[in-house]
């Protein structure tokens, strides 16, 4: 273990109260991704396995930023056991699958950090068996469409985090796309402050995604969102169902958010969940939008002391040139 905000002895103990005692915690191992929290495969003498989620500064690779703990943003970081809780209870009530909860600590009795621990999904991700067997994949993208149908059929007026609109909050801006303009645009002001190629080509973009933004008409319901809902924060469980994991930053939002990611993430994999009806005129503000957030983001986050530099610095420069490529053709 790294050891970065809690002891192995810290999360004995934690381990003993969500599985019950009688039990000695063997082996500690973390668990790849996790950028924003400390993510720690927990395994007993018995073989039991359980997942630890710390939300804590020192396993949060992130610079920080002006507005991150503003929750009425929506596109605040997805930080804290709040946050957690109130996307699991909305999206479990969906009938989503997600990693059942075992122990929530909120008053550090087992650590300084805010604690989960979930249950353990041992299986891999829709990533990884989209490369390895697209084609025992397809019943997993059958149910993970569904599951996107559930999410789309539960509509609230205003847009927001989960947690903030299931709570009578309110959140920034008039509509998702003021919203998406306003971060679209701090987004190429921190790309082009980082890579001249992205300088040069500011003036096009500002003006493309003003047009694109004054095309889109005013919309009053939002759906439930993940947000982020790539295929490697989907794992797949033995009976073959998906689970959504990172779900902290889970919305109200235009589902066209969620379906150019996912375009963006599956590529011709994406095709058993696409629907009808969706807004083009978003599609395309979204698009560049979301290719301008892949490519600040990753350089963002190259800013600090970020593990995986090379293969984030390809996330990044992918989409940047796919970011010009919808301003230069």
């Amino acid at each position: 273990m790294a050891g970065r905000a809690v002891a192995r002895e810290q999360l004995a103990g934690a381990a003993r109260a969500a599985l019950g005692g009688g039990r000695r915690l063997e082996a500690v191992e973390r668990v790849a991704g996790g950028s924003r929290k400390g993510v720690y495969r927990l395994v007993l003498d018995d073989a039991t396995t359980a997942i630890a989620y710390l939300w804590h500064d020192a396993e949060n690779h992130w610079p920080a930023a002006e507005g991150d703990d503003d929750l009425t943003d929506p596109f605040s970081p997805g930080l804290g056991l709040d946050l957690f809780e109130a996307a699991h209870a909305r999206l479990d009530a969906l009938g989503v699958r997600v990693p059942a909860v075992r122990l929530v600590d909120r008053e550090g009795t087992h650590g300084p950090a805010e604690l989960a621990i979930v249950e353990d999904i041992p299986g891999e991700s829709l990533e990884h068996l989209l490369a390895r067997d697209p084609s025992a994949a397809a019943p997993v993208m059958e149910r993970l469409g569904e599951a996107l149908e559930a999410m789309g059929r539960h509509r609230a007026s205003t847009c927001g985090k989960v947690a903030v609109v299931d709570g009578g909050g309110t959140s920034q801006g008039t509509s998702c796309e003021d919203v998406v303009l306003d971060r679209a645009l701090r987004d190429l002001a921190e790309a082009a402050s980082r890579d001249p190629r992205i300088a040069e080509a500011r003036g096009r973009l500002e003006e493309r995604l003003a047009d694109l933004a004054a095309a889109v008409r005013p919309r009053a319901e939002y759906a439930v969102l993940h947000g982020e809902l790539g295929p490697d924060h989907v794992l797949v469980d033995a009976a073959g169902y998906p689970v959504a994991i990172d779900i902290e930053g889970s919305m109200y939002f235009d589902v066209e958010w969620e379906h150019v990611f996912l375009r963006i993430r599956l590529h011709d994999a994406y095709r058993p969940l696409a629907v009808d009806g969706l807004d083009e005129n978003r599609l395309a503000l979204y698009t560049l939008a979301r290719r301008l957030s892949l490519t600040a983001g990753p350089l963002r986050l190259l800013d600090g002391d970020f593990p995986h530099r090379a293969a984030m610095a390809d996330i990044a420069e992918h989409n940047l040139k796919e970011a010009l490529a919808l301003v230069l053709d």
